[in-house]
Order: structure tokens, then C-alpha cells, then sequence
């Protein structure tokens, strides 16, 4: 179980893998837990992290807490663990409960795809283009999906010409929301009323990465989420929907600090032919950026019409978060869910490893 991280998610990471931890059967699972510290490295902890109201404070990963380790591999080439202490231990798949950069992005799937690692979720490509909020709008509106109008915004971009960035952004109409694009958990955005507030939105924004994308609001509007499932074949769950209560929007505080931020329906009060369509769309979504194992994507509904939003590969997966408590509303209990993401991340390892063609065996085709 990978988690923690070097991205502002970092608390959230360690509260998504104590509820895997703690859902994965002892005596049928072990689970190593692995926390990624803010400087990058890694450490075995002796146990899952400790929740809020075991610590008094939100978890995280510091050095100090456990074993420093590192991705190795045994005397046949099978990967491992290998301990600053001398000690290894072998795994079977990889479990990255991280979110944001450098954990969502596929920067750790790239790792493991190098080390030859079963892992749960999308792979290199999926995962990068399911980080970045720019790309998967330009693809999902080049397969004819439906998208609100948005502007990808570079920070240079703005520095240099804040005018004319201003003016491809009245264009789109406000309000706006002005988010980093590489970014979830709501952290950086802001609502923005109008050509006045754009200056704070977009700095709210560039103060965590150097790129940004602003979206056009859609009011009135329900913000719809569904969970999808599966490899080659996904499915989708039942559709939930987020009515925010006395926040603006679903904020970082409504999500995690505020009890009563929000109320979670699930599932949705849709209608059937438009719950299917929600559910459709969520699934092309998921294929069209090359995801697999699991990913939520969120959506906005205004009467009839439905539009894309965002899709999270490695969505919050707290006892109490969206994903698995739609798929439990489906039929498909946490504890199964889990077990139903490690089978995935080991088919897909063993679909896509019957594919490759060894260099060595290659040659030997060759004919002289």
C-alpha cells in the first residue's frame, strides 16, 4: 500500500489508505504499508496510519515514522522491497492510494511499470491524462462527448498578458471556477462572479502549479458523480449527487472539514432514462482517456442536459468518500470493492506482460 505523498493531498492519501487497510481480510492479505514522506522517500510504518481521532491531528508521513525502503528485486527478478535495515520483503501488486501529482499522475505508475509491478488503477497514460483537466476536455470534445467551455491558461501566459488572457475568458461567459489543472480535493479554486475577481482566482490557482484551467459555470446545476469499474469492460454504479450546504460550491472545507458542508444523495434523484445517460457518459469518459481498474467522474446536470467535468483515477477512498459508497449502493460492499480492484490490477498485468516479446526472443526470430 502506497500513500501519502509529495502533493498538497497528502493528509487525504493517508486517510483514503486507512480505510483500505482496514477493510482488507488479516488472515487472506498481508499489506505492507508503505508512506511516502514529503521529500519523496519512502518508509515502511508498522502499522496503517493513524486516524484524527487516534492522533489529534490530520495523518501524515514523516521521516522517522518507519523503515526507510526502496523498490528492489529478489535473485530471480521478481520486485521487492528492499529495507534501510537489511531486511526485504516481497509483494505481489501495489496498491497507490495517492492522489495529485507525482502519485495520480503517472509518474509512480511509470516506476512501477519499470519494476515490472502489478498495480492497482490506470497505467502511465490514463493516469496523466486523467490528471490533466485541459487534456481530457480537448479529448472528450474531440470524441464528441459534451464538456462546459473551459480556457487552459499557463501562468507565463498570464504574466505576460494578462489582458488578453482575460479576454478568452470573458468570452466563455461567468461566472467561472479557476482551478489548478493538475490538481483535486477542490484545493486552489475559486468562484469567480465576474472580470474583477479574475486576478485573485487565477493566484489562488498558480500558487500551486504552473497551469490552470477556467471553466464556465453552469447555474442552476446538480453535480452528479458515478464510480466506474473494470478493465476492458467497465461498468458504472448508481449516480450520486453532492448538494453543498451553506458553501458556495463543494470546497475543500465542505469536502473535509465542514460536517454538515454537504449532503450526499445516493443514490441520485434522476430519472431513469437520464440516470443511463449519466451512466454512459461516465463510462465513455473513463474509455476515451485510457483508464482502467477504477475512476470517478463527476458530472453537471441542468434539466435534460449533462456534461463532463472531471474524472479522478485514484478517487477519495475514505469509508465515507463518493466511490465507495456508490459502489456499495450498487450492490458491491467496501471490503469486495477492494478485493475486486487488487484481482483487476493483477489481470491487467498479466494481459499486457503476455504481449511483450522479449528482445532476446526477438533476435532469435531474425533471420540471419
Amino acid at each position: 500500500m502506497l500513500f501519502g505523498g509529495r502533493s498538497s493531498e497528502h493528509e487525504i492519501s493517508c486517510l483514503s489508505a486507512r480505510s483500505v487497510i482496514d477493510a482488507l481480510d488479516p488472515t487472506t492479505t498481508d499489506v505492507i504499508p508503505i508512506g511516502i514522506a514529503r521529500d519523496g522517500r519512502w518508509h515502511v510504518l508498522p502499522g496503517p496510519p493513524a486516524l484524527p481521532a487516534e492522533s489529534g491531528r490530520m495523518p501524515e508521513v514523516v521521516p522517522g515514522d518507519g523503515v526507510m525502503a526502496r523498490l528492489a528485486d529478489d535473485s530471480a527478478g521478481n520486485p521487492a522491497l528492499e529495507l534501510a535495515d537489511g531486511s526485504r520483503a516481497d509483494f505481489d501488486v501495489v496498491f497507490p492510494v495517492l492522489h495529485g501529482p507525482r502519485g495520480e499522475d503517472g509518474a509512480i505508475q511509470g516506476l512501477l511499470e519499470l519494476a515490472g509491478v502489478p498495480y492497482v488503477g490506470a497505467g502511465v497514460l490514463g493516469s496523466a491524462l486523467g490528471m490533466d483537466k485541459t487534456m481530457q476536455k480537448a479529448l472528450w470534445a474531440a470524441a464528441g462527448l459534451p464538456v462546459v467551455p473551459y480556457v487552459g491558461v499557463l501562468e507565463h501566459e498570464w504574466r505576460d498578458d494578462p489582458e488578453g488572457v482575460a479576454g478568452r475568458i470573458v468570452a466563455i461567459g461567468f461566472p467561472v471556477f479557476t482551478k489548478p489543472a493538475s490538481l483535486g480535493s477542490s484545493v486552489g479554486i475559486s468562484k469567480v462572479a465576474d472580470a474583477a475577481g479574475l486576478d485573485e482566482g487565477m493566484e489562488e490557482a498558480f500558487r500551486y502549479e504552473r497551469k490552470a484551467v477556467v471553466e464556465r459555470g453552469i447555474e442552476p446545476v446538480r453535480e452528479i458523480e458515478c464510480a466506474v469499474l473494470g478493465n476492458d469492460d467497465p461498468v458504472a454504479s448508481v449516480c450520486g449527487e453532492i448538494v453543498p450546504r451553506g458553501h458556495a460550491f463543494y470546497d475543500y472545507e465542505a469536502k473535509y472539514l465542514d460536517a454538515d458542508g454537504a449532503d450526499l444523495r445516493i443514490p441520485a434523484p434522476l430519472a431513469p432514462a437520464l440516470a443511463s445517460k449519466v451512466q454512459r457518459l461516465a463510462v465513455a469518459a473513463f474509455t476515451v482517456v485510457a483508464c482502467a481498474g477504477m475512476a470517478r467522474v463527476d458530472l453537471f446536470v441542468r434539466d435534460e442536459d449533462v456534461w463532463i467535468n472531471e474524472i479522478n483515477t485514484i478517487p477519495g477512498f475514505t469509508s465515507i468518500s463518493m466511490y465507495p459508497k456508490l459502489w456499495e449502493a450498487s450492490g458491491l460492499p467496501y471490503a469486495s470493492l477492494v478485493q475486486r480492484l487488487l484481482d483487476l490490477a493483477v489481470e491487467r498485468h498479466a494481459a499486457e506482460h503476455a504481449k511483450r516479446i522479449d528482445v532476446k526472443e526477438l533476435h532469435g526470430r531474425v533471420e540471419p
